[in-house]
């Protein structure tokens, strides 16, 4: 994903050294999700057709006209452009930013609006994030950053732990089977005392690498025997975390499960299981399992830095709901972006620049989408 961080104008750029790698002989492999990239590529190799279980199979390989004809996620998408937005939300106050002056910002002051979706663009380097991640953070500290660092580095855990799922599962199957809560942690008396709950043994090879086996005693189900025994509605609590977030909304009736496991899905992870570790999720999984616990908030400063990373065209419409939704919801989401199709539907927009390094650190431009089109000097309103 070599375009990840990068504005319109420097993925081109880019686009212009891979080829100039590929004309000296060179074989370049590109994992990436920009229609910029993918549309320059000679051959392309399209994997899917969902996600986690519901991928793994390639769907489409071929050139990039092929592609564009193929019924795969990708070929649709790539086909659909987001309009500008027509109707833009009435900022309800302002959040003030004065005298910054953190790395290149040259003494910026700006008003971002509250309750509304605001984007911050502007070519690498242009200062978006010193702006927002320093100067707006450190004048407004009860924001919320939803970044993409991990979530959980421990394999103990998962999904289901992280929004508290687990929780309400571990008492209601206490409550059906009349037994202790704590049976049904894999972090407590439940676990399987062979490999304490963790469900593989790791066995350390001195100078070589450890190894990692499925745990022989519970073949990798993580609980006791008589744990396994208590059910909740025909399942088994490892019955439930072997579900995905698709399976257990479909099969669980559980009132307060069912609405942590509708926000995980209206997040666009309906497809990850439920105790999957969390150390195995990408940046994109991390970001959106954070959003799903989140959804239910009123009032708050939300701030995201680059949402659309490691994303796939589908699903940036997704996230775009989930931003709009927060809004909706009364919150006020501040995003630092380059994707046009995040720009098309902001509120409003803060373009920084012009260019990146000494050559930034300025605001070109305050204003909706539709204004931002004729601004001259800047490199976002040419690509829009």
């Amino acid at each position: 994903e070599p375009s990840v961080g990068l504005h319109p104008r420097d993925v081109h750029r880019m686009n212009e050294l891979l080829q100039k790698l590929r004309d000296k002989g060179n074989t370049v492999i590109v994992v990436e999700h920009d229609p910029d990239v993918i549309k320059v590529a000679d051959h392309i190799v399209d994997v899917g057709p969902g996600a986690g279980r519901a991928g793994g199979q390639i769907v489409y390989q071929g050139s990039y006209a092929g592609l564009l004809g193929a019924d795969t996620l990708t070929g649709r998408h790539l086909q659909q452009r987001l309009p500008i937005k027509d109707t833009f939300r009435t900022a309800t106050g302002s959040l003030p930013i004065r005298n910054a002056n953190v790395n290149n910002l040259h003494n910026v002051s700006v008003d971002i609006p509250t309750g509304v979706l605001t984007v911050v663009t502007g070519v690498a380097g242009s200062g978006k994030s010193s702006l927002i991640n320093e100067a707006f953070l450190q004048q407004h500290p009860d924001a919320i950053v939803i970044d993409q660092s991990p979530v959980g580095t421990s394999t103990r855990s998962n999904p289901a732990t992280y929004t508290g799922i687990m929780d309400d599962l571990r008492k209601a199957f206490a409550k059906a089977n009349k037994v202790n809560a704590s049976l049904f942690s894999f972090n407590s008396s439940g676990a399987c005392e062979n490999c304490q709950g963790l469900g593989v043994i790791y066995t350390d090879l001195g100078f070589l690498n450890g190894v990692k086996t499925p745990c022989e005693v519970c073949g990798g189900k993580r609980f006791k025997d008589e744990v396994l025994a208590y059910t909740l509605e025909g399942y088994s609590i490892s019955d439930v975390l072997a579900m995905t977030v698709q399976q257990a909304l479909e099969s669980l009736k559980l009132k307060e499960i069912k609405r942590k496991l509708q926000a995980l899905s209206d997040v666009g992870v309906q497809y990850l299981s439920l105790g999957q570790p969390l150390s195995t999720l990408s940046g994109g999984e991390c970001q959106r399992i954070k959003l799903a616990s989140e959804l239910h908030k009123k009032g708050s400063i939300y701030v995201m830095d680059e949402p659309t990373t490691g994303l796939h065209m589908s699903d940036i419409t997704h996230l775009l709901e989930i931003m709009n939704r927060l809004v909706d919801a009364g919150n006020t989401v501040i995003v630092i972006e380059h994707n046009l199709d995040v720009i098309r539907n902001a509120d409003w927009l803060i373009d920084m620049g012009p260019e990146g390094g000494s050559r930034g650190g300025r605001v070109l431009f305050e204003g909706t989408p539709k204004q931002l089109v004729g601004v001259a000097g800047s490199h976002t309103a040419g690509y829009l």
